[in-house]
């Protein structure tokens, strides 16, 4: 264990409650980002962080926003299709450009270029949707690296109950320590 004061079964609510402060920060930065006003839908975007932390090899993040997708109508096995994909096939022909961007920008991002961009702007999404997902890409390499670097690695059931919780209540009470 990383960090001792936390329970074997930590789960990301027990990292933020490390410094509650920052942690109340962080889920409203995420209810915004993830659930309030965007171009995207509420269900792209946890794709999207579900997709970023899969290229991560983040399990915690990965299975607990994969679950919440779940949820809001992403089709069952789809994450791991487009992991095992780079082309995106299976994606929504429309999405697969900021899926694209996404991976780029996790992947290799000294790569990012302009036709990158042009070819989410081709596919009818606004600078705003773009910008969207760069935020939510960023975000998850960060909660990413914060899950890995507190050693939380959760399982099936946590990450289910997890993804109930955010699918019904959002983030903004995370650290408020919800019922699991």
């Amino acid at each position: 264990m990383i960090f001792p004061s936390l329970p074997a079964d930590a789960s990301v609510r027990h990292a933020m409650q490390l410094n509650p402060r920052t942690g109340d920060l962080l889920c409203q930065f995420h209810e915004e980002l993830l659930r309030g006003e965007s171009p995207l839908s509420v269900t792209e975007r946890e794709l999207i962080a579900a997709y970023v932390s899969g290229l991560n090899r983040c399990a915690f993040c990965r299975g607990t926003h994969e679950a919440t997708a779940l949820l809001f109508g992403v089709p069952e096995g789809l994450v791991e299709r487009l992991l095992q994909d780079p082309a995106l096939t299976d994606a929504d022909e429309r999405l697969r450009p900021l899926l694209a961007y996404a991976r780029k920008l996790t992947l290799h991002q000294n790569e990012i270029s302009a036709e990158d961009a042009d070819r989410a702007y081709a596919a009818g999404w606004s600078e705003r949707a773009l910008h969207d997902t760069i935020l939510i890409a960023a975000t998850f390499n960060f909660m990413n690296r914060f899950v890995h670097g507190h050693g939380i690695e959760g399982g099936e059931d946590l990450h289910a109950e997890r993804g109930r919780y955010l699918y019904q209540n959002g983030y903004l009470n995370v650290v408020a320590a919800p019922p699991e």
